[in-house]
């Protein structure tokens, strides 16, 4: 059994079984108050699906905004952690681009989310691989809203509103039957936090 958890757009949590069947899942589109939500949103889905025993959690790594980003990798790593079990790291964008995928596996497409400061996060797909994962043509990256048509010149792409933790799940399951690790260990952040670090302050006087 897979627990799935991804914030990059709202906050989406689900439990899928090994052959991706998605047995419960909920979600949330406010993409501001992760850190309220995640933990009944946990305690729901495991609820609705009779409280399985949960063998792996995938964690959507991005991209996406620091602050809600880094809330549910936290939950994914700390629930692991409490239970023993093994994270999986998936691109976030692969979840959104497998639900395109499953009605036209030779598609290619480029799935782009909200950035937010007038920017898009964007990734390009060509079709899905012979272990049922999409391919990435081109790696996470941003770009102007302003500036997206011109970026994005030859594919075929939209703007995704959310993300469904059922994919993120089955993406994952698909990667664990074929022993494939196929997101990146660190998160995928847009850009740095915004709040930095106070600066130490200098010892009055000298020396």
């Amino acid at each position: 059994m897979i627990l799935a958890i991804d914030t990059s757009l709202g906050s989406a949590v689900a439990v899928v079984d090994r052959d991706g069947t998605v047995l419960a899942e909920a979600h949330t589109d406010d993409r501001l108050g992760h850190a309220e939500v995640i933990g009944d949103l946990l305690a729901r889905v495991l609820q609705d699906a009779g409280d399985p025993v949960i063998t792996h959690v995938a964690a959507g790594m991005g991209p996406g905004p620091f602050t809600g980003l880094r809330i549910g990798i936290a939950a994914a790593r700390t629930f692991a952690l409490a239970r023993g079990v093994e994270v999986v790291p998936v691109v976030s964008h692969d979840a959104i681009a497998l639900g395109l995928l499953e009605s036209d596996d030779d598609a290619e497409f480029a799935v782009a989310t909200d950035a937010r400061r007038r920017e898009l996060a964007w990734t390009a797909y060509t079709g899905i691989d012979a272990d049922g994962l999409p391919v990435r043509h081109a790696e996470p990256a941003l770009v102007a809203r302003a500036e997206a048509e011109i970026a994005l010149t030859g594919w075929i792409w939209g703007e995704a509103a959310q993300l469904d933790a059922g994919l993120l799940g089955r993406v994952a399951a698909r990667a664990i039957a074929a022993g494939r690790i196929i997101g990146p260990d660190e998160p995928l952040y847009l850009r740095s936090p915004d709040v930095a670090a106070p600066k130490t302050a200098s010892p009055k006087g000298g020396a």
